[in-house]
């Protein structure tokens, strides 16, 4: 089968096209006919090499890809009637696993990993949507009740959490750039901070005692802190674990905590059919462009994920 990888981990030329055996279900596994992958920062973390200690043992070439959109061709032993050959799928792909990551044109992952897809939504848009909205989902269940801020509100992890914080009925504050301002509000920010080295302090400003629970997804860490209330808790996504003072919790956000929980997995399917989540495509590459994809990915300045097709 055709896969895209890597032998050598390095810039977004060790990218190559692999021509890989065929995987087969087995017990409690789903083969999924790939037709979709999203790019993910996570992605070029293994192409560099930063997943490398989460990979003891196993010999190259490595495959990326965490987020899958496809059609069910075959069911392993033990697996229930939830899912039936020639099903719409989305599913989570531990890359770090012995069948390899997302970028191929055949993946097998747990049953408890894969949901029906959105009704409505195309392969590229649904192919979008588990690894960051179950990120957003995991963060926002790390923290107390009340008003939240996330920074970072108009990225893919971001703007889930804002979505899914109104939906939880919190008020949410969130930063953006002036030409985000607009996107974030769309989100359902109840308010909008400028984003930037003293947005923490901004916050402050609406929340004189500080906001109970941060998600940080501009990667700020420490200097967040300050927006926060005595004995808050900041959701941190790359992570960061502290140090912090005035008793404030630190809680570094895994969304491998999440790749089974099956129940998460299939309501945040359900609320990207039903308009609570708004999936964003920023373009939809052929699978042997993926090195293209990476560097656009490292260039910034998306608005939504990339997507390979293997159609």
């Amino acid at each position: 089968m055709k896969a895209i990888g890597v032998s050598d981990f390095g810039g977004p030329e060790v990218l190559r096209v692999l021509d890989l055996p065929e995987p087969r279900a087995g017990r409690g596994e789903v083969r999924i006919r790939v037709h979709a992958a999203a790019v993910n920062p996570t992605d070029v973390l293994l192409r560099t090499g930063g997943h490398a200690v989460r990979m003891p043992g196993r010999r190259p070439p490595f495959v990326p890809g965490m987020d899958a959109a496809g059609v069910i061709d075959q069911l392993g032993p033990g697996v229930d009637d939830r899912l039936a050959v020639g099903q719409r799928v989305v599913a989570m792909v531990l890359f770090t696993g012995p069948h390899g990551g997302a970028y191929a044109e055949h993946v097998v992952v747990p049953a408890a990993s894969v949901v029906p897809a959105p009704e409505g939504v195309d392969f590229p848009a649904a192919s979008t949507l588990l690894m960051n909205a179950m990120t957003a989902r995991l963060a926002l269940d790390a923290l107390p009740g009340g008003t939240i801020a996330v920074t970072g509100a108009a990225g893919a992890v971001g703007g889930y959490a804002v979505e899914l914080a109104k939906a939880d009925g919190r008020t949410v504050i969130a930063d953006a750039a002036p030409a985000d301002a607009d996107r974030v509000r769309r989100f359902g920010a109840d308010h909008l901070v400028e984003r930037g080295p003293d947005v923490a302090e901004r916050i402050r400003a609406l929340a004189p005692d500080g906001v109970p629970g941060l998600i940080d997804g501009s990667t700020q860490t420490g200097d967040l802190l300050p927006a926060i209330a005595d004995g808050g808790t900041l959701a941190e996504l790359r992570g960061w674990s502290g140090p912090a003072d005035r008793g404030i919790h630190v809680i570094p956000v895994m969304v491998t905590d999440g790749i089974t929980d099956t129940a998460r997995l299939d309501a945040l399917s359900r609320q990207a059919a039903n308009g609570t989540l708004s999936l964003h495509v920023a373009d939809v590459l052929p699978a042997d462009e993926a090195a293209k994809a990476h560097r656009l990915l490292e260039a910034g300045g998306l608005r939504g994920r990339l997507v390979l097709d293997f159609s």
